[in-house]
């Protein structure tokens, strides 16, 4: 019996990501954490950076004692000393007293901030002249100016960036808690498809869907498991699904455009153990022959074979699934960009389905314009020319000409 059809919107699909469950979680070097999901909050195990430093090269001064310096009437202070950098000063500040002091050294007992050094001049061998006021607290960290004790800090579901990565480090937590990388099996199918590096015979095309969607899947924060070519045929695809499951996370299917094909490719998932049909097509263009069966804890997507609509069904509906086994919200195009551009020519669109148009970006004389990029989703040129995509929402029948829209940006779309 072949699975039912009913073809669902995109809120509907995403709010079924919102249940897919987190991977399990693994500690890794602090070098290797920049790009991974943290799995559990991180608090300031103590004050960061845990001591009064200075923020300028210059001398460490009570506050007061500069009270009305000026160029014309500077303050004297005698010189105290010198603070060594990476140790506790040995002596505390004495009022009408300073101390040399760089960035990053820590201030003495008493003082409580710093004259830059451009503010200064040696008028003795031990006085030092201040030419501008300061007030408690000038050019000075405090201890728990970074964190406090107990701070949350970083956030379960964060991706660590550097400077995340940095914080980590500042505290000395060098095998953060992270979740692991998805593993995503990439299947490609259909009968006339050969591998890239394979000479053409007449009415052959070469794979193109496994080596786009493995690059998504990186750039997802997953690892791509390649698993070939598959024919249209009821045992390739149980094989391939049945590998796909033992290895992966996710597999994803892309090909068979065809009705008769899609339901084949849906009664194949639907064998495999406790199978749940969770959607069967989406009122979305392109994507629309979409297919999500879960099976336990893992997820079998068949996506359309047409490279454009493959590549947008991944953003679409495989992304937010990632980003949950990220232990991440759930978002479409979650790495693309956004700005807003004026519509050069009209958009138009069915009523009944989301579109995604492709478009291409550039400067234009009042401003940035949005040029509708035409092109079949069997085609890479539309794709490879445009740098971004502009949705149509359901239920509008386009978009006019000089409209102001949303752009959202490919990666690297750049407004050239």
């Amino acid at each position: 019996m072949k699975p039912f059809f009913r073809v669902q919107s995109l809120e509907q699909v995403w709010d079924r990501a919102r249940s897919v469950d987190p991977v399990s979680t693994e500690t890794v070097a602090l070098a290797e954490a920049a790009g991974r999901t943290l799995a559990a909050d991180f608090c300031a195990p103590h004050d960061l950076p845990g001591f009064d430093r200075s923020a300028m090269d210059g001398y460490a001064v009570h506050a007061r004692d500069t009270f009305g310096a000026s160029e014309s009437e500077p303050a004297y202070l005698e010189l105290q000393g010198e603070v060594a950098m990476g140790q506790a000063p040995g002596f505390a500040l004495q009022p009408k007293r300073c101390a040399r002091i760089g960035t990053g050294g820590m201030l003495p007992r008493g003082a409580d901030a710093v004259v830059m050094v451009e503010h200064t001049r040696d008028a003795e061998p031990t006085l030092v002249e201040i030419s501008r006021p300061v007030a408690p607290g000038t050019h000075v960290l405090c201890a728990s100016d970074d964190a406090a004790t107990g701070e949350l800090v970083l956030r379960a579901g964060q991706r660590l960036r550097p400077q995340d990565v940095g914080m980590l480090a500042a505290f000395g937590a060098t095998a953060p808690l992270v979740r692991r990388r998805p593993r995503v099996a990439i299947v490609s199918t259909g009968d006339e498809v050969v591998p890239p590096e394979a000479a053409l015979a007449p009415g052959q095309v070469r794979d193109v869907n496994a080596p786009v969607l493995a690059t998504l899947a990186v750039d997802a924060g997953a690892t791509p498991v390649p698993l070939g070519l598959v024919r249209d045929d009821v045992e390739g695809l149980r094989a391939a699904v049945a590998r796909g499951l033992a290895e992966a996370d996710v597999v994803l299917l892309s090909g068979g455009s065809s009705v008769g094909t899609r339901d084949l490719t849906a009664e194949v998932f639907l064998e495999s153990p406790g199978a749940e049909l969770l959607v069967h097509g989406v009122s979305v263009a392109p994507g629309k022959p979409f297919i999500w069966v879960r099976s336990g804890r893992r997820h079998l997507l068949g996506l359309p074979g047409h490279v454009t609509s493959c590549m947008i069904a991944f953003h679409l509906f495989a992304e937010p699934i990632l980003e949950r086994l990220h232990g991440r919200e759930a978002r479409a195009f979650s790495r693309f960009g956004r700005t807003t551009a004026r519509l050069t020519r009209n958009i138009a669109s069915s009523p009944g389905r989301t579109l995604f148009q492709r478009v291409r970006v550039s400067p234009g004389e009042h401003g940035l314009e949005a040029e509708p990029v035409p092109g079949r989703s069997g085609l890479l040129r539309s794709l490879v020319h445009a740098n971004g995509l502009v949705m149509v929402a359901l239920g509008h029948e386009g978009l006019e000409t000089g409209a102001m829209v949303e752009v959202l940006l490919f990666q690297d779309g750049g407004h050239r």
